[in-house]
């Protein structure tokens, strides 16, 4: 690094805004919002995803609440191109959901992105061009007046394209992409010249966006300068004022609290920050500060383990353990201080008073967490985590959820004794916790059969010490069994590992389940040398865990009368 940096950098120069408004106000409701995941956010992975999970994610963000979802950049790809036209050809957009396509502001691009949207109920095209001067000066060699006018002239073409389509309501959005480091008097010009050429009729809106393609400054200054748009912008009335905060900088958040403060109407962003070199803004994070402020975001994260899981699983990048409210880690206390003062908190906090528990600024009950996890073992916990020890020397890995769940009947046992455990102890307690979960059901044995297309399975057990035989079918041996016992249970996560090498290690199979009435999830797990064997005692052991847990002992309803 530069001793004297400013040799090389520059500050950002401050906006003229002397008489600047946001610091006083207060976010008193959500902003519009829009998901880029399956643009920007799958632009940015080391594997875009595939059909199947860009479905998968549209899914759930629907389910979460988004109401416009930017779902493609169809000139980009033929794979991008054709999950447009899946989406609208096999009814998969619900009626008050609007989907969003990128263009750069080229013509063949344009056509081609207009071609991909044929037949949607209403869709947003989003065109952009860069309006900066280093991009005018260095990539394309273009003046202000030739940048204006390739905006002005793409949206026309968009315009005439969608004449063509009148069965389709189409609404314009355009961003001066670089828009932090543009000149505010030229993007103005841009801008006003944009909506001039589209000219929304009475009724109608204009969605002008905001990006901070990158981010070159404090997240003040993002709001001074979107508060100056905000007050000079031509037929504001008519404009959807959006924001695209990108995290080079660590404050996209901050930056896209402070826009909405300074006027922003809409707010561009990934779940759990996913997005081009650091991130879009976090829409999980957004949203859940504004919860915790009383102020409902519109968008439903009671389930944010389900969240976290599916953002994984669809771009294949791990969640940070301490990524804010999404993290395993984030509702867990280490420190006996801070367990204490957590202890006293929900000791005295009332289910209808106001939330008031230290160290812990949301209910963890209301993104479906439990509490089990407040309160855990430290890592460093008898000379080395738990964690650690079962790795090492069995080798056992525990998915991170796991960890906090079984670190509770460590922190019990070590309760009990007062004394360290090493890693013996550790095994031992696991193999009761999880191998020896075998009430109400025992297993016994197993058998597979075809079932047409599916699997099917005859699990054979004991009830009460009572022979019993449980039968179902599903698309594997896993869902199979979960029909078989006839609980009402969702598997979340399975996993498979070997115990060692060779022909003669045994298999750990680990499944974790959720049952409605219960926060969280619970995990169940089998260790045998055949991985099927080991994944359906798997099954038996989360069902009767996580019964357990509900407060049950009755038999499942499937095999009450049953006899082998």
């Amino acid at each position: 690094m530069l001793k004297n940096p400013n040799t090389k950098y520059s500050a950002f120069p401050p906006v003229d805004l002397a008489d600047r408004q946001w610091p006083s106000r207060q976010i008193t409701h959500p902003p519009i919002w829009m998901s880029t995941d399956l643009r920007d956010g799958n632009q940015a992975l080391f594997e875009p995803m595939n059909a199947a999970r860009k479905l998968q994610m549209f899914r759930k963000l629907v389910a979460i609440g988004f109401k416009e979802i930017e779902v493609a950049f169809p000139s980009a790809s033929q794979t991008d191109f054709d999950f447009v036209r899946q989406l609208i050809e096999h009814g998969e957009i619900p009626d008050d959901v609007t989907i969003e396509v990128l263009s750069q502001a080229r013509e063949h691009l344009i056509r081609r992105t207009m071609e991909s949207v044929r037949g949607a109920r209403r869709v947003i095209v989003h065109i952009y061009n860069a309006t900066s001067p280093v991009f005018r000066e260095t990539v394309f060699g273009m003046s202000k007046d030739e940048v204006r006018q390739l905006a002005v002239d793409s949206v026309m073409l968009v315009k005439q394209l969608a004449a063509e389509q009148p069965d389709t309501e189409f609404v314009l959005q355009y961003s001066p992409e670089t828009f932090t480091a543009t000149e505010l008097d030229f993007v103005r010009e841009v801008c006003d010249a944009v909506v001039a050429a589209w000219d929304p009729q009475p009724g109608e809106k204009v969605i002008l966006n905001l990006p901070a393609t990158v981010e070159v400054a404090m997240p003040n200054v993002y709001a001074d300068q979107v508060e100056w748009m905000h007050r000079h912008l031509a037929r504001r009335e008519q404009i959807v004022l959006s924001v695209h905060p990108h995290n080079d900088r660590g404050t996209a958040v901050a930056a896209a609290e402070l826009a909405m403060l300074a006027g922003a109407d809409r707010v561009e962003g990934c779940l759990i920050g996913n997005g081009e070199r650091t991130g879009n803004v976090d829409v999980v994070t957004l949203a859940l500060n504004m919860y915790t402020q009383g102020i409902n975001p519109g968008l439903d994260f009671s389930d944010i383990n389900s969240v976290a899981r599916i953002s994984e699983e669809c771009t294949q990048l791990p969640v940070h353990p301490r990524h804010p409210y999404v993290g395993d880690l984030v509702f867990t206390a280490f420190s006996g201080s801070h367990q204490d003062a957590i202890k006293k908190g929900f000791e005295r906090q009332r289910p209808d008073a106001p939330w008031a528990v230290p160290y812990m600024p949301v209910d963890p009950a209301d993104l479906g967490r439990s509490y089990d996890s407040v309160i855990r073992v430290n890592s460093q916990s008898g000379k080395g985590g738990v964690a650690h020890l079962l790795q090492a020397h069995y080798g056992l890995v525990m998915p991170r959820r796991m960890q906090v769940e079984f670190s509770a009947a460590v922190q019990r046992l070590t309760d009990r004794s007062g004394q360290e455990v090493d890693a013996h102890q550790l095994w031992t307690l696991f193999g009761e916790e999880y191998f020896g979960a075998d009430v109400p059901v025992r297993y016994v044995a197993h058998h597979l059969f075809e079932a047409g297309s599916r699997q099917g399975i005859r699990i054979e057990a004991e009830l009460g010490g009572q022979p019993v035989v449980f039968t179902g079918e599903g698309n594997g041996p896993v869902e199979a069994a979960v029909a078989a016992l006839g609980v009402p249970i969702r598997v979340q996560g399975f996993e498979e590992r070997s115990m060692g090498e060779g022909a003669d290690a045994a298999a750990v199979a680990i499944v974790e389940v959720a049952m409605d009435g219960v926060a969280g999830s619970c995990f169940g797990a089998g260790m045998h040398r055949n991985t099927v064997t080991a994944s359906v005692q798997a099954v038996v052991s989360a069902s009767n865990r996580i019964r357990a847990r509900r407060g049950e002992t009755a038999a499942p309803r499937e095999a009450a009368g049953c006899a082998a």
